[in-house]
Formats: C-alpha cells, sequence, structure tokens
C-alpha cells in the first residue's frame, strides 16, 4: 500500500497550490463581497489546461486521474470555495455525464469545449419539488417529430450562467417512475430556455447558482444522453463522483480555515503568552489536523476505487458525509479560536464557515449520504 503521491500528482498540486496563493486568494475576500464571478481565474485554469484534468487528452483534456481531480479542488477550495465549487461542478457534474454516458460525436461536440474551457459545465438536476427525491422530477420532455420538446424548471444549478450547453433530466415516460426519467443536452440559448441568477445566498456568494426555465425548448432527437430511460441510473452514477469532489472541497475549507487558526494562535498573545501555547487551543489545533487527515485519506481511498473501475458508491458516500460535516466542526473552531475577530470577515474564517455550511447540502444531504451507505452496507 502506498501512500505517497505519483510525480503527476505532486507536481499537479504544487502547480495548482501557487496558482491558488498568487492567483485565487487575493480577491477572494472582495469577490464573496459584491459576488463577482471570476471568469478571469477560469480562463488562466484553462490555460495551464486543468478544466479537462481527467478526462483523455483526444478530447482536449490531460487524461489525469480523479486523485488529481481532487488536489486542484482542495487546493482552490483552501482558499476560496466558490472557486472551488466553479471548478468541481464543472468536471465533475457538467463534463463527466457526457464522458460516461454520450456517443463518440456527442463527446467531440460538447465534452471538447469544455475541456479546453470554452465555456462551463452545468448539470440541470434539482427542482423545486425534487431535491433529495431526486425521483420525482417534473420536468417533461417530448418527442414530436424526431425532436424533443422539454417543460419545466430546475433550481440551484451551478454555473448555468457560463454553459453553453448542459446536461438536463426530464421525465419521458410518466408511467414507469424513475425509469422513465431521461437526460438530455441542451443549449442555453435555445428559445424558451432561461437563466436566471437571483439568489441570495448564505455563502459561495462568487460562485454562479441559478434557476433554469424551460418552455418548450426543442432540441434534435441527437441530443438524448444515453438511452432512453436511464436518466436516473445516469445521475445516481453521476452524483457518486461529485460527492468525491464536494468532499475534496470541505477538505480545502478545513485546511484553509486550520491554516489560518494555526498562524493566529502563534501570533495572539493571551496572559503574556502566544495562545498556541494553551492546551486548550492545542487541542482544538490537534483535533482539526487528525479530521483533516482522515478526510483527505478517505477521498484518496474513493478516488482510487474509482480510478481501478472499482465500486466506489459506498466510498464516495463517506468521504462526502465524513469530510462535509468535519468541515463545519473544523471552521466553527476556528472562529472560536479567534475569538471576535473570527467574527470579522477580515480574517477571512468566517467566510469559510458560510461557504462550508452547503457542502452538508449539496450533491445529496448528510441525511441521504447516510441513506446511501445504509444500503451499501446491506441495511
Amino acid at each position: 500500500m502506498d501512500f505517497q503521491l505519483t510525480k503527476e500528482q505532486d507536481m499537479i498540486r504544487k502547480v495548482i497550490r501557487d496558482f491558488a496563493d498568487a492567483e485565487v486568494a487575493p480577491g477572494a475576500n472582495e469577490r464573496d463581497k459584491t459576488g463577482t464571478f471570476p471568469t478571469d481565474i477560469f480562463a488562466k485554469l484553462a490555460e495551464l489546461g486543468m478544466l479537462g484534468l481527467p478526462f483523455p487528452e483526444k478530447y482536449g483534456g490531460a487524461d489525469a486521474d480523479t486523485t488529481c481531480f481532487a488536489i486542484v479542488v482542495e487546493e482552490l477550495s483552501r482558499v476560496c470555495g466558490s472557486t472551488g465549487i466553479t471548478y468541481s461542478a464543472h468536471i465533475s457534474l457538467g463534463a463527466a455525464p457526457i464522458y460516461l454516458f454520450g456517443t463518440e460525436k456527442q463527446k467531440e461536440m460538447f465534452l471538447t469545449p469544455l475541456c479546453k474551457g470554452e465555456y462551463l459545465g452545468a448539470f440541470g438536476l434539482t427542482e423545486p419539488n425534487a431535491g433529495s427525491d431526486a425521483g420525482g422530477t417534473q420536468t417533461t420532455a417530448i418527442l414530436k417529430d424526431d425532436q424533443w420538446v422539454l417543460t419545466g424548471s430546475k433550481c440551484f444549478i451551478t454555473n448555468g450562467s457560463f454553459a453553453k450547453h448542459l446536461a438536463v433530466t426530464a421525465v419521458t415516460e410518466q408511467s414507469k417512475g424513475t425509469n422513465g426519467i431521461s437526460a438530455f443536452l441542451v443549449p442555453t440559448d435555445a428559445t424558451g430556455f432561461t437563466v436566471n441568477a437571483n439568489y441570495e445566498k448564505l455563502g459561495l456568494n462568487a460562485s454562479n447558482t441559478t434557476e433554469l426555465i424551460l418552455e418548450d425548448v426543442t432540441i434534435p432527437k441527437e441530443n438524448l444522453l444515453g438511452e432512453e430511460g436511464k436518466g436516473y441510473k445516469q445521475f445516481l452514477a453521476t452524483l457518486d463522483g461529485g460527492r468525491i469532489g464536494i468532499a475534496a472541497m470541505a477538505i480545502g475549507i478545513a485546511q484553509g480555515a486550520y491554516d489560518k487558526s494555526l498562524q493566529y494562535a502563534k501570533e495572539r498573545k493571551q496572559f503574556g503568552k502566544s495562545l498556541s501555547t494553551f492546551q486548550a487551543i492545542q487541542f482544538k489545533l490537534a483535533d482539526m489536523a487528525m479530521n483533516i487527515e482522515v478526510a483527505r485519506n478517505m477521498v484518496y481511498k474513493a478516488a482510487w476505487l474509482k480510478d481501478q473501475g472499482k465500486i466506489f458508491k459506498k466510498e464516495a458516500a463517506m468521504a462526502k458525509l465524513f469530510a462535509s460535516e468535519m468541515c463545519m466542526r473544523v471552521c466553527d473552531q476556528a472562529i472560536q479560536i479567534h475569538g471576535g475577530y473570527g467574527y470579522m470577515k477580515e480574517y477571512q474564517v468566517e467566510r469559510f464557515f458560510r461557504d462550508a455550511k452547503l457542502l452538508e447540502i449539496g450533491e445529496g444531504t448528510s441525511e441521504v449520504q447516510r441513506m446511501v451507505i445504509a444500503r451499501q452496507i446491506g441495511c
């Protein structure tokens, strides 16, 4: 059993860490305050070849593994959760379904521009009445004259404003339940397709979260993604991979909060001594470091299983559940270590705390993860 990163993984960590510190960190607080999307950052990530990282070179990717993807998500999230979730969603939700289920023509047409960074990837799954119960999808797709006509709405969709095409789930045959849900590749400039970005959020303010409205949106028959009626199984598989990304994001945010807390504890003087000399603070920092390391190992295991072609559903759910809940605890303790300063935006740990909460909700809530795990262990 080898816990050492490969040369490629180590190189990517160094490159993306330097990039995150130099390009992403400096404006993170201001972007959070103004809600400004980091367009320039993603243009530079495209130049670095990161936007197609885990996909084959023939589609414009870098042919890297899932661990490399997790490393990039972690390092970006360490300084800016908004940038981390944008990248994670682009890869795991926007591009991955096309790579996993698309035809060769669809991959050339839709995956290649995503890998090259011509636009960002997005995935239209969640609806106002179909969140954790994704099988309750109400958006419909009707085949008319060799064209699909889609009607419905989606909510809380990451990157919707910056996608030119995205996968959308819709019911093609109501009587079949979850076996009547299919997935489609839909251009966002199609007639009847509206993207709204009007949400006011607790955190991740520099990420793009949208509502999609489809009013008789017509697309070619060949824009069906995978087989008709297989959409439910497809997005479950997509979410398995996406959970690795969310878990990696949780590790990054937690690491960022821990790093700032450790630095603050060494510099801050109370009762004539540095905070880091007090056992109460030492124990907090020790627990933070331990839990981050445990979560990181869980993510790497899930990523390794995925790359080996092995079943990883349970491990991905465990990693996502543990890492997201761990991240909230770490960020809470980071504020506690900073005291009153932790409540102030200048010290940034309050931003990490706000950003962390979504991780217990997105890609399946903590409650859903426990359901997934329970089923996998035979309950």
